[in-house]
């Protein structure tokens, strides 16, 4: 505080609209929660308010009367303990009177007026000693009893304060837009489940799912050249996991993101298309096709998928979180890297060769990229520089109403990066294929250097994900009072009460009249801490529920991670509407009883630890191993270079073609996109031997139907008691619950009950 006190209208203009309420610019600074309540005018009230101010790590707080005849009277400044501010109080006489109690910072306030009505507004952690952990039900239930006491004061607060609608006092639902195709079909399925009738169709599709993995693994003894699909599959599915285990604050499922990647694999023959078309048009060069078209067409495709499921799925995209942008990208770019690598990895002949892309390091970090050394050039892979892209977009739809339209900077820079990495790459390789050196302007030398020669994509990505989990959970966190609280205690407390009281003490050190980027950047400094530690604390908590709900059992694992998602993106939701009507799904009933139902499993204390069935049924699955991919190398040579979709077609187009007639039909010299993509693959299918045609199209089946279903968490496992008495009749509800795509979760469920009692006590530790 200054020498000089501050005076009461100082401080009520600053925070107040009137004597007893908050003002909505203050509130819409730092997107405040507002609970309005009803207590009596005690100690033990006061006792409250000062345990909300030291869960914020203060000493000290500012105590002053809001009505205007006491404009003029200094602000009291008293240490945080009970019995000072009722000393402050019992001075200004016996009249009741509106007080205001706040942080030094003012950051967060609370109003006790005259009568029985309070209203507290700041961060969660402040209000959580004043009513509770579950802010949406005192919101609920304060708007509940302005509605049946007709009280005229506590219906205006529960309007101003959005927990009744505006002009609408009856009304108990809020409104906001009808649902989209996508939730249609979600609510249809499971009214089927409910109902009993999606059992054979989940049945079927593990019986289906389990058949084409075992064609998919036999092909290579039929079709050599097939047999790079199990290992690239892999590595794609695998840079998938890092990415999506990373995204803590993800709202989409892991089953959305394989059908997604499975896109982005077919978007290779349309683009190829596009591609030789282009070249054709213009009359250019190989090298001129490979490193301006190619890259420009490529670029541009990889985000056809996120435009393709915004048609059905618009109401969806207003509830993603920044991540899941990213996550989506770079799961239709590790798609296209996919189609583009089994296609280069097909057996070489007369009909002209590529150069194979390399196997995905299984133990890599976002595996697929390709490094040249002698060229002094690395290529992140399709996925990463798609999702750089994505994670630019993210940040900017998603940042843009709390931190500005400058956030769009960031996805022009992220397509600048990603196009500056693949057309260097591609230049690399058809410097190679051509043997003619291709020298880069200085200008793109110089950039491409900054940027660590290819080599810092990954970090680059590393780091705009850490900005999106951050930037999700600080607006999930503002969505507080109308999302459910997770079971129990959040862990850190004393390192949240810490990282508040250091943000607020160097807050209200910052002078309000120096230049704005030096204000901005020590207000940086001030809150970094902050963010860090409330992200800690809730991917803990989060992490505490998923550990806690796995010694549960299979079921109980998988209903704490369809929660945890559909609870971050309905915060999402309202988050990102702000004022604006938005689509609740699922409906806050629904969601409000999931949260109950799995707050009475994880802290019941009696709940047995259910042995599901998966016990005997996964082990079984686990220990089948894998059969060998084939007789024949997977990737051929060992050489590393990556190129272009219209080049990776042609060569499956002519693969296992006759001698004979592969040259007269495409010479060895042809240039990459001397033909169309559809004469390609018609030149390719007349080539076959007739005895392979079939296990080529079942392999293709199989691969696009691995990737297309079983990936989903299983809403129900079957009973281990029922099994052992009735196996014949439960196989059907195995092979439901136990695709291929299903068995990573079983085996986390397993892993689970083996965790030690003392994992209970992780959401009840302070």
């Amino acid at each position: 505080m200054d020498d000089q006190a501050m005076i009461t209208r100082d401080l009520a203009l600053r925070v107040c609209g009137n004597a007893t309420e908050f003002d909505a610019s203050w509130i819409e600074a730092d997107s405040k929660t507002v609970v309005p309540f009803t207590a009596p005018r005690d100690t033990a009230l006061i006792e409250r308010v000062v345990a909300a101010g030291r869960a914020l790590g203060v000493e000290r707080l500012l105590v002053c009367r809001t009505r205007a005849e006491y404009a003029y009277e200094p602000v009291t400044e008293v240490a945080a303990d009970s019995r000072s501010v009722v000393h402050v109080i019992r001075s200004w006489g016996s009249e009741p009177t509106d007080v205001l109690v706040a942080v030094e910072d003012l950051s967060a306030a609370v109003i006790v007026t005259a009568t029985t009505l309070t209203v507290a507004a700041g961060p969660e952690d402040f209000l959580r000693p004043l009513v509770g952990a579950d802010i949406e039900a005192a919101r609920t239930a304060f708007a509940e009893e302005a509605r049946e006491t007709r009280d005229p004061e506590l219906l205006r607060a529960a309007q101003q304060y959005n927990c009744l609608e505006t002009g609408a006092r009856h009304a108990r639902a809020p409104r906001g837009p009808g649902p989209d195709l996508a939730e249609r079909l979600t609510v249809r399925a499971a009214a089927r489940r409910e109902s009993g009738a999606a059992g054979p169709l989940r049945t079927l599709r593990g019986a289906w799912a389990w058949a084409m993995l075992a064609v998919l693994l036999a092909a290579p003894f039929f079709v050599p050249g097939t047999a790079a699909a199990v290992p690239v599959a892999a590595g794609a599915l695998w840079l998938l996991a890092q990415l999506a285990w990373l995204s803590r604050s993800r709202t989409v499922a892991f089953a959305t993101l394989v059908r997604v990647l499975l896109l982005g694999a077919l978007l290779v023959w349309p683009v190829a298309l596009v591609e030789n078309a282009a070249s054709a048009a213009l009359g250019v060069e190989t090298w001129v096709s490979a490193t301006y078209i190619a890259v420009a067409v490529e670029e541009a495709a990889k985000l056809l998928p996120l435009l393709l499921l915004r048609i059905p799925a618009r109401r969806r995209f207003r509830r993603m979180a920044a991540v899941d942008y990213l996550l989506l990208a770079a799961a239709s770019g590790a798609g296209f890297q996919l189609a583009e690598t089994l296609l280069r990895a097909l057996p070489q002949g007369p009909w002209g060769g590529v150069v194979p892309l390399p196997a995905p390091a299984l133990l890599a970090f976002l595996p697929g990229g390709v490094v040249m050394p002698h060229a002094g050039v690395e290529f992140a892979g399709h996925a990463v520089l798609t999702g750089l892209i994505g994670a630019g977009i993210g940040l900017a739809v998603v940042g843009r109403r709390r931190h500005g339209l400058w956030l769009w900077l960031v996805p022009f820079a992220a397509v600048w990066l990603a196009v500056l990495d693949h057309m260097v790459f591609n230049a690399a390789v058809a410097e190679v294929e051509l043997g003619a050196p291709l020298e880069l302007h200085p200008a793109t030398a110089v950039f491409y250097g900054l940027t660590g020669s290819g080599g810092a994509a990954r970090w680059l990505l590393a780091a705009l994900l850490l900005w999106c989990v951050l930037l999700d959970y600080r607006m999930a966190r503002a969505a507080a009072d109308v999302t459910p609280p997770l079971p129990g205690e959040p862990p850190l407390g004393g390192l949240r009460r810490r990282a508040y009281g250091r943000a607020i003490r160097l807050g209200v050190r910052v002078p309000g009249d120096i230049a704005p980027v030096f204000r901005w950047a020590a207000l940086v400094w001030a809150r970094l801490p902050l963010r860090l530690a409330l992200t800690a604390s809730a991917v803990l908590h989060e992490a505490a529920v998923q550990l806690v709900a796995a010694r549960r059992g299979l079921g109980e694992l998988g209903t704490a991670w369809r929660f945890l998602r559909e609870r971050r993106a309905y915060a999402m939701g309202a988050a990102r509407s702000g004022d604006r009507p938005w689509r609740r799904f699922p409906p806050r009933e629904e969601l409000r009883s999931v949260a109950q139902r799995l707050e009475e499993s994880l802290l019941g204390g009696a709940a047995a630890v259910a042995a599901a069935a998966a016990v005997v049924v996964a082990a079984a699955v686990v220990g089948a191993g894998w059969p060998p991919a084939g007789p024949e190398s997977a990737l051929g040579p060992g050489r590393a270079a990556a190129g272009y979709a219209a080049e990776a077609v042609r060569h499956a187009d002519g693969w296992q073609d006759r001698a004979a007639e592969a040259a007269g039909a495409l010479p060895p010299t042809a240039p990459a996109y001397a033909a169309e993509a559809v004469s390609h693959g018609q030149g390719w299918y007349a080539a076959l031997p007739p005895a392979q045609v079939p296990w080529v199209w079942a392999w293709c089946v199989a691969l696009v139907s691995l990737l297309a279903v079983g990936w989903s968490v299983p809403h129900a496992y079957p009973r281990l008691r029922v099994f052992l008495r009735e196996p014949g009749r439960m196989a059907g509800r195995v092979l439901g619950a136990f695709a291929p795509g299903q068995v990573p979760y079983a085996i986390a469920g397993l892993a689970g009950l083996l965790l030690p009692r003392g994992v209970d006590r992780l959401l009840r530790h302070r």
